[in-house]
C-alpha cells in the first residue's frame, strides 16, 4: 500500500500543475469531511444533550452551528502551505480569507451568545426594572466593529494599528454617521439610571400618537403597544428632548384618581323649606348631618342674627355636597386614604359645577370606568330628591313642549283662533 502511495506521488511529481489540482482537490474534500463530521456527530450529539438541560437552546441562536464552521477554515488556512506549486500570492490570499471567515464567525458567535445573556435575563422576576438589551447592543457594535477592522487588516496582510491610526481622520465623519446611535446610548444610560420608564409601563406620548404598554426598550427604539393594539416605535432619544407621561406611579399606589363634575342648574339652588328637610331626614347618610347643621345654625343665629331675613339657612346644594361626600366616604369601591373632596368650581354658562375629587381603590381599567360610572348614575338620579336640576342645554324635545305650552295659554289661544 505504501508502495504504491509513493509511485503515484513519484508520477505525480512529473506533471506540476496536476500535482497542484490534486492537492488543491485533496485539501477540500478534508475540510468538507471535517465540516461534515463536526456538524453531523459532533454538533448534533452537543444539541441532544443540552435538550436534556434547561435554559436556552444554542441551536436556536446558532452559537455552535458558527463556531462549528472554524474547523474547515482552520484546515484549509494550514494546509495551503502544504500545497506544492501553488503561488505565494494565492496562499497568502486563501490563508487570509480562512482567517477573515474565521474572525466573523467568532464575532458572530459572540452577537449570538450576547441573545442568550439578554433572555437569561429576561428570566430574573425585576428584568423588567432594568433591561439591558440596550447596553448588550452597544456591545454587539463595538464587537463587529473591532471584527470589521480585524478581517480588513487581515485580508491587506496589515496590522490593524495601521487601520486604527487611520480612524483619527475620520472620528468627525464616525461621529457624523453613528451621531443616533451615540444619541440614542446616551438616552439609554439617563433612561436606566433615572428609572424613567420600564417594560410593562403604561405611556402617554400625545406628540408620537402613543398612548399604551412599552413592551421593548432596544437602544434605538421603544415599541409601545396602545391600546387599540396598534404598535407605535419611538426612537429612545425622544424620551430625553420630549415630555410624556408615565402612568407607573398611579400603577403602584394602589388607586387611580376620578375628576369629574356634575353640573346643576342655578336656577334650582334655593334654601330648604321645612317640608324638603323632613323629606331628606329620611336619607341615613343625611341623618347626623342635618341635625347637627340645625343645631350649629341655631346657635349662631342667636348670636349674631337680628332679624330673619339674614339668618344662615339649609341650602339644597349644600346639603347634596354633604350628601355626596357620606356617599363617597361609604362607598366601597373609593380609597380612603386618599384625597377625597367634594367641591363647587366657579360657575359657568352651562351651570355651577359641583366636582367629586376622589380615588379609586383599584387602578384596573374597566373596574375604574364601572366605580365612576356607579357614581355618577345614582348622583344624576339622587340629584332631583334635593329639588335640584342638572344642566342641559335645551333640545328640540324641549323646544316643542314649550309651543306647545305657550299654544295652550288663553291668550295664545284666542289670538290663533282669531
Amino acid at each position: 500500500m505504501q508502495e504504491h502511495l509513493d509511485i503515484s506521488l513519484g508520477w505525480l511529481e512529473t506533471y506540476p500543475y496536476l500535482e497542484t489540482i490534486v492537492y488543491c482537490l485533496g485539501l477540500a474534500l478534508l475540510a468538507f469531511i471535517a465540516n461534515f463530521l463536526v456538524k453531523r456527530i459532533l454538533v448534533r450529539g452537543l444539541y441532544k444533550l443540552l435538550k436534556h438541560v434547561s435554559g436556552p437552546n444554542p441551536q436556536d441562536f446558532g452559537i455552535v452551528q458558527r463556531l462549528s464552521n472554524i474547523v474547515p477554515a482552520l484546515i484549509i488556512s494550514s494546509g495551503v502551505h502544504l500545497i506544492p506549486g501553488l503561488p505565494k500570492a494565492a496562499i497568502a490570499v486563501v490563508e487570509n480569507v480562512a482567517n477573515g471567515f474565521i474572525i466573523l464567525t467568532i464575532a458572530l458567535a459572540i452577537g449570538a451568545a450576547l441573545e442568550i445573556v439578554n433572555m437569561l435575563y429576561n428570566r430574573r422576576k425585576d428584568a423588567h426594572l432594568k433591561p439591558i438589551k440596550g447596553y448588550l447592543q452597544v456591545v454587539k457594535i463595538v464587537v463587529y466593529a473591532i471584527a470589521t477592522i480585524l478581517i480588513i487588516a487581515t485580508l491587506i496582510d496589515r496590522s490593524p494599528l495601521i487601520l486604527l491610526s487611520g480612524l483619527g481622520a475620520m472620528a468627525a465623519v464616525l461621529m457624523l454617521i453613528f451621531q443616533d446611535t451615540l444619541l440614542s446610548l446616551v438616552a439609554s444610560v439617563q433612561i436606566s439610571s433615572g428609572d424613567m420608564i420600564r417594560v410593562g409601563d403604561w405611556i402617554e406620548m400625545p406628540q408620537q400618537n402613543a398612548d399604551g404598554d412599552v413592551i421593548d426598550i432596544a437602544l434605538h427604539t421603544v415599541k409601545i403597544q396602545n391600546f387599540d393594539k396598534t404598535v407605535t416605535t419611538v426612537p429612545t432619544k425622544r424620551f430625553i428632548s420630549d415630555s410624556f407621561k408615565n402612568w407607573r406611579g398611579m400603577q403602584e399606589s394602589g388607586g387611580r384618581r376620578i375628576k369629574r363634575s356634575l353640573y346643576l342648574d342655578q336656577q334650582s339652588i334655593h334654601f330648604l323649606s321645612e317640608d324638603e328637610r323632613t323629606h331628606l331626614e329620611r336619607f341615613t347618610l343625611l341623618e347626623n348631618y342635618l341635625g347637627e347643621k340645625k343645631q350649629e345654625l341655631t346657635q349662631w343665629n342667636k348670636q349674631h342674627v337680628k332679624t330673619e331675613i339674614d339668618s344662615r339657612r339649609l341650602t339644597n346644594i349644600g346639603t347634596f355636597r354633604a350628601y355626596v361626600q357620606r356617599y363617597l366616604e361609604n362607598h366601597p369601591g373609593i380609597h380612603q386614604h386618599m384625597t377625597l373632596l367634594v367641591r363647587q368650581l366657579n360657575p359657568t354658562p352651562n351651570g355651577l359645577p359641583l366636582e367629586i375629587y376622589c380615588f379609586t381603590n383599584t387602578t384596573a381599567w374597566a373596574a375604574y370606568e364601572n366605580i365612576q360610572s356607579d357614581i355618577f348614575d345614582h348622583l344624576y338620579a339622587i340629584a332631583p330628591e334635593f329639588g335640584l336640576r342638572v344642566f342641559q342645554n335645551p333640545t328640540g324635545l324641549d323646544m316643542r313642549s314649550m309651543a306647545n305650552g305657550l299654544a295652550k295659554h288663553p291668550k295664545i289661544e284666542q289670538l290663533l283662533n282669531s
